[in-house]
């Protein structure tokens, strides 16, 4: 191959091989060209710059392959780039003539995509040299993409965005068409074709006003669609289409010439957070295909969809940067929150719905406050969010103080609560985890009440609050040390106290876990006596969990679970205390296995929940010991 390092292709060699050997030939010169055209001086390429695009030219009619076409056409641009452009209107109408060919054989497609390929480098290398030519070449492309197959769209769609990256303001005239045709594009059956349209759009809106302007219902309706059935790559790619022409409606709505002024619709945030709203909640369907849905308890959103809004949220905010976020995050929070409330049923209906929306929302909050505010700024953010906290507590209490069990249980208010809680929390955990010692002075602040709020929540009816508070409590105990002990001795005192509680037996107990899986991340860990508490109180409450039927599971969940979490203290805490352990395990299993049978007999579901349902965790955990 060494004979096709050269900057002109070794014709003669070329031609002795085989069809085979000649493509990797011509790949192998294409590929050295590319660097041989930056590194040799200027007056040599014009002095071969005719052979050399008579070569290059000779190449689009021998039905090159993609990688080759894309070399071709990158060579071309970087030669007319360096050396003179007289040539260049010779090359375009070559490329024009190939495309209006009528010859639809699959032998003459290569050809065609490749002379598509090459007008896309050719104007993006050159720009507005050649925008006396662009209106001509943008139509003959466009007429080509009606009978063009998905490889032909997807060509078509990545050399449009490269005309509109050269030519910039100059593609006004032909703005709307190619608008119309990306759009088509943009729902087509191929993913690839969708990825490329996303980005042929992307480049038009630079320049294109009127797409975050008096289109823009319709290109967010239209990006709602793209969502459906697609891959990562079109959702991130149309996300980014998305979230940047919304901020572009918000950045842009103050223009500065009075004419402009006039035509450009005015957008505010209140608009745009409603119109991703509406399409997480909604999807592309219009207003009687989803309220029909809603009354039948079906949900026609898909995942992807709120995947795809998830990511377009985050791009949104991301383009409008920390600054902005900064000052206005109490709308974003709330508007983000109120997405897994249950004033929409459609995203928490179903418990796989509601996980979705949840983890989405958890990713727009993570993505956004931890990724683009300073320090200063989360920990104000970490004081709004423990405000939503408390004003969604208060909510529950009000339901709480019901003396109607049934009506209690079955409030909306308390479901609504659970998803933005759980969302809420877990942010509050992530900050606090990612501030470390810097936090300190947010604990300490009364009027933030942070540990109050975290804590009061523990009570909450929904298992799933409970435990994303006290993984909010493990954060707190991991970043800073020295609330470990107080938080341990505070969780067990009201484990102890509120015994009669289900919900506190539960959510106490998931706290002492999860501060006890804490204690391994701080160096000076617990006082040694904390071992044998623990273990005391998980002997009363299972020693009680037979008092008292409503109680029996709480207390032996808790009482198996604060048992386990004991073990992964180590064996200098856990050798002291085997005896009694094994002691328990005695109490409770059979001692041979003619009582075993008898058991299995008389026992029913309940009955084994109850005795055996943690006991693999402490097993094996022991065993490890």
């Amino acid at each position: 191959m060494e004979l096709a390092h050269s900057l002109l292709l070794n014709e003669e060699a070329c031609n002795q091989l085989g069809e085979v050997q000649k493509a990797e030939f011509i790949f192998d010169w294409l590929r050295y060209l590319e660097k041989l055209l930056l590194a040799t001086s200027r007056s040599d390429v014009k002095e071969k710059q005719k052979t050399l695009v008579e070569q290059l030219l000779s190449l689009l009619n021998s039905s090159p392959g993609p990688p080759t076409r894309k070399l071709l056409a990158k060579n071309l641009g970087i030669l007319y780039g360096i050396g003179d452009t007289f040539s260049v209107y010779e090359t375009i109408d070559k490329c024009n003539d190939l495309i209006r060919s009528k010859d639809d054989s699959p032998s003459y497609l290569p050809t065609k995509l490749a002379a598509v390929v090459c007008l896309g480098s050719l104007y993006k290398k050159l720009g507005r040299i050649l925008s006396n030519t662009f209106t001509e070449t943008v139509g003959n492309i466009l007429k080509a993409m009606k009978s063009a197959e998905s490889q032909g769209r997807y060509e078509i769609m990545l050399s449009l965005q490269n005309i509109l990256k050269g030519l910039g303001a100059a593609a006004t005239p032909c703005h709307r068409d190619i608008y119309k045709a990306a759009r088509s594009c943009l729902t087509d059956r191929s993913m690839a074709v969708r990825c490329a349209a996303a980005k042929c759009l992307f480049e038009l809106q630079n320049e294109a006003s009127f797409m975050w302007s008096t289109d823009l219902d319709s290109v967010a309706t239209l990006c709602f669609k793209s969502f459906e059935g697609s891959n990562y790559d079109v959702r991130i790619s149309v996300s980014k289409l998305l979230g940047t022409v919304l901020a572009k409606a918000i950045i842009s709505k103050h223009p500065g010439a009075a004419a402009s002024r006039q035509s450009i619709r005015r957008v505010s945030l209140e608009e745009v957070l409603e119109l991703l709203g509406t399409g997480f909640l909604r999807g592309s369907s219009g207003f009687l295909r989803a309220s029909g849905d809603m009354l039948k308890g079906t949900s026609s959103v898909s995942r992807d969809v709120r995947v795809g809004i998830t990511q377009a949220y985050v791009v949104f905010i991301s383009t409008l940067g920390g600054a902005w976020l900064e000052k206005n995050f109490a709308a974003i929070l709330s508007h983000i929150l109120s997405l897994v409330s249950q004033s929409h049923p459609k995203v928490t209906q179903a418990q796989a719905d509601a996980v979705c929306g949840r983890r989405c929302v958890s990713f727009i909050l993570r993505a956004t406050i931890g990724g683009l505010l300073g320090e200063k700024a989360q920990i104000a953010a970490a004081k709004d969010i423990c405000q939503a906290i408390w004003k969604l507590k208060k909510v529950v209490d009000a339901v709480m103080c019901d003396g109607n069990l049934e009506t209690r249980l079955g409030s909306t208010d308390v479901a609504a609560s659970q998803h933005m809680l759980v969302c809420a929390l877990q942010e509050l955990g992530n900050l606090i985890h990612g501030l470390g010692t810097t936090a300190a002075p947010l604990l300490q602040d009364s009027s933030a009440g942070i540990l109050d709020s975290v804590i009061s929540v523990i009570l909450h009816p929904s298992i799933s609050v409970r435990l994303t508070a006290a993984w909010c409590l493990h954060c707190i105990a991991v970043a800073l040390p020295s609330y470990l002990t107080p938080l341990l001795d505070h969780c067990l005192e009201r484990l102890t106290v509120l015994k009669s509680s289900p919900e506190a037996v539960t959510g106490f107990s998931f706290a002492v876990a999860a501060l006890l899986g804490a204690v391994k991340h701080c160096p000076l860990g617990i006082p040694h006596g904390k071992g044998k508490i623990i273990l005391t109180l998980a002997e009363d409450l299972l020693c009680s969990a037979s008092q008292n039927s409503r109680l029996s599971a709480q207390r032996t969940q808790a009482g198996w679970l604060l048992i386990a979490a004991l073990m992964t203290l180590g064996p200098a805490v856990v050798s002291h205390h085997l005896a009694r352990v094994l002691l328990l395990w005695k109490c409770v299993f059979p001692v041979s296995p003619k009582d075993l049978e008898t058991e299995k007999s008389r026992g029913d579901s309940f009955t084994w929940q109850l005795s055996r349902a943690l006991f693999p965790t402490v097993a094996i955990s022991l065993q490890r010991k």
